[in-house]
Formats: C-alpha cells, sequence, structure tokens
C-alpha cells in the first residue's frame, strides 16, 4: 500500500494583473490569483493531494483573497499571515503568450527564515516543492536553498521547477550555480524548454538536457516544450509524448504549473523506483492533458482528476470551457 503523501509548497504567492490588448487598441486589465508555486498548490489539491503552503501571506486586500482561495480549494495555509504588501506581477499578453514585469521589494512573501518555514511544515511531511522566484536572489533565495535541502535531509522526497524568470535574475552566474546545487539534492526534476535553454546557452537542448540527467540524483526529470509536448526520463528509461490534437487555446498562463502540479500528483502516487515505460506515458500524458485543460480558460485555473480523467478518454474540449 502506498502512503498518501503529505506535501508542503514553497514560493511566491502574487497577484498577475493581466493587460491584454482590446480591438480600439486600448488595454484592459484584471488582477488574478497567482505565482507559479501558489497554481501548483492549488492544481496539486484539486488533483485530491494533500497539500500545504508555506509562504508568508499579505494581510492586505490581495492577501485576503490569495489565502482565501488556497483554503476555498483545500490547501492548508500554514505560512504566516504579515502586514507587508503582497507581490505583483504586471503580465502583458500578446497572442495568449504572457510576459512578465514583477513588483516584490520588501512584500510579504519574502520575509522568511529557516525557522518559520520549519516551523509551518505539516506534521509527517513527506515532500517539499519550490521553484519560481523563490531562488532567484536576495537573503530568502538563500534562506529558500537551505529549508529545501534541510527537508532533503529529513527524508523528504523534494521537487524543483526553476521557472526561470531572466528578467529578475541580477546575477545570472550566482543564480546557475544555486540550480545546479538544487539540481543535486532533488527528486523530481521538471523544466521548460525555455528554461533549459536560458540554464545552458552554450548547449543545444538535447546536450543541456543530457548535462541535467546526468548531474542529478532525480528519479523522473520531465521537460515540456510547449506546442511539441513533452518528455520524461527516469533512470535509463526515456518517453516523448506529442501534445493531443489541435484546439482552441485562450492563454498558456498557469500551464506549466498545472503540468509540474500534475506530475507531482503522478509521480508521488506510484513507488518512484523501477518506472517502466507504460508509467512513464500515463505520468507524461497527465500531465499534458492537464496543462491543455488549463489552456481552454483565461489565466491558470486547473482541471480536477475527473476532468483530466475524461479528457483522455473523450478528448480535449473543442472549445473553452
Amino acid at each position: 500500500m502506498h502512503a498518501e503523501p503529505i506535501i508542503a509548497v514553497a514560493g511566491e504567492n502574487l497577484i498577475d494583473t493581466v493587460q491584454s490588448p482590446l480591438n480600439d487598441g486600448s488595454m484592459t486589465s484584471a488582477h488574478n490569483l497567482g505565482g507559479s508555486p501558489f497554481n501548483v498548490a492549488i492544481a496539486l489539491a484539486r488533483q485530491g493531494m494533500q497539500t500545504h503552503f508555506l509562504t508568508p501571506i499579505s494581510t492586505d486586500a490581495f492577501g485576503q483573497r490569495l489565502a482565501g482561495h488556497l483554503v476555498e480549494n483545500g490547501v492548508a495555509v500554514t505560512g504566516e499571515r504579515r502586514d507587508e504588501p503582497t507581490t505583483q506581477a504586471i503580465v502583458t499578453l500578446e497572442d495568449g503568450v504572457p510576459s512578465y514585469e514583477f513588483l516584490r521589494e520588501n512584500t510579504a512573501e519574502r520575509h522568511v527564515t529557516l525557522n518559520s518555514i520549519q516551523a509551518s511544515q505539516p506534521k509527517g511531511m513527506t515532500h517539499f516543492h519550490a521553484g519560481s522566484l523563490a531562488f532567484v536572489g536576495g537573503d530568502d533565495a538563500q534562506v529558500w536553498e537551505d529549508a529545501f535541502t534541510d527537508a532533503q535531509r529529513q527524508g523528504c522526497s523534494t521537487s524543483l521547477d526553476p521557472n526561470v524568470r531572466a528578467s529578475l535574475v541580477e546575477d545570472p552566474d550566482a543564480y546557475r550555480a544555486r540550480i545546479a546545487r538544487l539540481l543535486a539534492v532533488s527528486t523530481i526534476v521538471k523544466l521548460s524548454d525555455e528554461d533549459l535553454h536560458w540554464l545552458f546557452p552554450d548547449l543545444d537542448q538535447t546536450q543541456a538536457i543530457a548535462k541535467v540527467v546526468s548531474s542529478t540524483p532525480a528519479k523522473v526529470v520531465a521537460l515540456t516544450k510547449g506546442p511539441d509536448g513533452a518528455e520524461i526520463w527516469a533512470g535509463d528509461v526515456h518517453c516523448a509524448v506529442p501534445n493531443p490534437p489541435p484546439f482552441k487555446m485562450v492563454d498558456t498562463i498557469g500551464a506549466g504549473d498545472t503540468f509540474m502540479a500534475s506530475l507531482l500528483a503522478r509521480v508521488l502516487s506510484k513507488p518512484m523506483d523501477n518506472l517502466t515505460q507504460e508509467d512513464l506515458r500515463d505520468i507524461t500524458s497527465w500531465s499534458i492533458h492537464a496543462a491543455c485543460l488549463n489552456c481552454l480558460k483565461e489565466g491558470c485555473d486547473p482541471p480536477s482528476s475527473a476532468a483530466i480523467e475524461a479528457a483522455l478518454v473523450d478528448g480535449l474540449p473543442t472549445e473553452r470551457v
């Protein structure tokens, strides 16, 4: 019997202020809840996983919305509530593809210490997930790295999604070195093709992913490739899965986070040793369909397990949902 995982999710929570062009040339704005780890936590909970969110959340109006949404979706909010403001991301959409500008100086989610993180961890924690802005730079990046390493030393499995935001990286060499250290203590790794290109600019994709696979003890390494589907490695076993037939995409916000959560939900429900080709195809297809379902909606709105199962059997809806 495989024990139910108890998952701790760490990293930013923020408001995505999404700016979209209208037909008359003006812009419309909407304030959406977001942050890569925040999205991962929601997506995990919607797939029935026992999920805890460790990062501090502001007590301001945006923070109230963020904390409320986590609770409504079944995520345990165990991080501190602080009076500093909520981080904000200005998201501009062009043809459904987002670009980002971040406002996160002295915001609530950055006020962490190793002691505060450890105090927020759930009893019996079995898995620690972190990524994205948590590791970009500043004192908090080192704290999150220490917490990640500490979880691994405690015997927890760990997962890393760099979700590189190049515009926030002030010291690329230091950041790449941090990611290399994290890869060395990761159990599950997910990167996008864009992450891979930024982390290893002098290597082609095949060389870069081979370097990742050879430099981490991770039992599962996944690479998402946008319109070209995804690939996954588990030791010597490899599987590549294309995207489903074309569908009416609304935008890609949160698609990678939904894939990450779905990958975790599927991998953590199985013994990770000796994963077979069939296991990898199941994991990858599940995660791709989840991400595609998310793309049928505006912003990040991850699907339930039931919706993913239906899409695997019946195909993706032909219209937005």
